[in-house]
C-alpha cells in the first residue's frame, strides 16, 4: 500500500524537518535539521534548534537583502552612468519601494517621517517574501506561526513606542495615563482610574491585532486548499476531482494577492500607528 503524503499541511505547520523533493517515498523526502541541546535558564529549558519555519524566515531574509542590493547596485551604476538603470528586476523593486515610501509610509508616519523608512521597508519586504514561500512547492508559510507573527508584532510595538516617546518627551506619559486637559481637578481625578486601564489596553490591542491578522490570514488560505482537495478523497472518486482542482488553483491565485496584501497591510498599520502615536507632540 502506498503511503499517504500530506502535500498541504506542511506549508503551515513547523516542524524539525525540511521537505526536499525525492521520487522514493511519495515525491517527498524528509531531511531532519540539527538538534541542538537546549540552553537551561534556572528551571526554564530554552530550546534555540533550528525548525523548518526559522530556515524559511533565514531564506526569506536572504531573498531580501540579496534582491535590495542587486536592485540599489544597478540603481548606483545607472547614476554614475548618467541615465535610468535598465532591467526589470531594478525598475520594479525600485518602483515598489518608492510607492510604499511615498505613498504610505510618509504620508501616514506624518513630516520627518524619513527615518522609519528603512524598518518599514524591511518589515514589507520580509513578510512579502516569508509569505510567497508558503506557496512555493516544498516550502513554508512562516507566517503562518504565531510565534513569528507575534515577534513582528513585538517589534513594530517597540517601534511605535519608541517613536512616541522621541516625539512626545515628557508628554509620552499621557499615552498611558489619562489626563485630559480641558476638565477640572475633580473630573480628571475621577476619570482618569476609570479610563487609564483602557489607555493602556489599547496599546497592546494594536501589537496583537497585527500578529492576529497576518497569522490567519496566512493559515486561512492553505486550510481552505486543503478543504477542496480533500473533497476527491472524501467522495472516493475521481470524476469530481476536476472541480476541486480548479477551485484550489482559484485559491492559490487569491494567496498570490493575498501575501502581497497582508504585507502591505502590515505596513500599512504599522506606519499608521506610528503616526498615531507621533501626533501627540503636534
Amino acid at each position: 500500500m502506498q503511503a499517504k503524503v500530506d502535500i498541504i499541511t506542511p506549508h503551515i505547520t513547523d516542524a524539525h524537518a525540511l521537505d526536499l523533493p525525492c521520487l522514493k517515498t511519495g515525491w517527498v523526502c524528509e531531511h531532519e535539521l540539527p538538534r541542538w541541546d537546549p540552553i537551561h535558564i534556572g528551571r526554564m529549558a530554552l530550546d534555540i534548534s533550528p525548525t523548518k519555519h526559522v530556515v524559511m524566515l533565514w531564506v526569506a531574509a536572504f531573498i531580501s537583502l540579496t534582491l535590495m542590493l542587486i536592485a540599489t547596485r544597478a540603481h548606483h551604476k545607472a547614476a554614475a552612468d548618467g541615465r535610468p538603470a535598465k532591467g526589470g528586476l531594478a525598475n520594479g523593486l525600485e518602483a515598489m519601494v518608492l510607492y510604499i515610501r511615498q505613498e504610505v509610509i510618509i504620508p501616514n508616519v506624518g513630516h520627518h517621517g524619513n527615518g522609519y523608512v528603512p524598518f518599514l521597508l524591511t518589515i514589507f519586504f520580509f513578510i512579502l517574501f516569508a509569505n510567497l514561500l508558503g506557496l512555493v512547492p516544498y516550502g513554508s508559510t512562516a507566517t503562518g506561526n504565531i510565534s513569528v507573527t507575534a515577534t513582528l508584532a513585538v517589534l513594530s510595538f517597540i517601534t511605535i513606542e519608541l517613536a512616541g516617546i522621541k516625539a512626545q518627551g515628557w508628554g509620552y506619559i499621557k499615552t498611558i495615563v489619562y489626563w485630559p486637559s480641558d476638565m477640572s481637578l475633580g473630573m480628571k481625578l475621577f476619570i482618569s482610574p476609570i479610563l487609564t486601564p483602557i489607555e493602556m489596553l489599547g496599546k497592546f490591542t494594536k501589537p496583537f491585532a497585527l500578529a492576529i491578522r497576518l497569522f490567519a490570514n496566512m493559515t486561512a488560505g492553505h486550510v481552505v486548499v486543503l478543504a477542496l482537495i480533500s473533497l476527491i478523497f472524501t467522495f472516493g472518486s475521481w470524476f469530481i476531482a476536476g472541480l476541486p482542482v480548479a477551485m484550489a488553483f482559484g485559491i492559490m491565485a487569491i494567496e498570490l494577492f493575498v501575501a502581497f496584501l497582508q504585507a502591505f497591510v502590515f505596513t500599512l498599520l504599522t506606519s499608521v500607528f506610528i503616526g498615531l502615536i507621533r501626533e501627540g507632540a503636534h
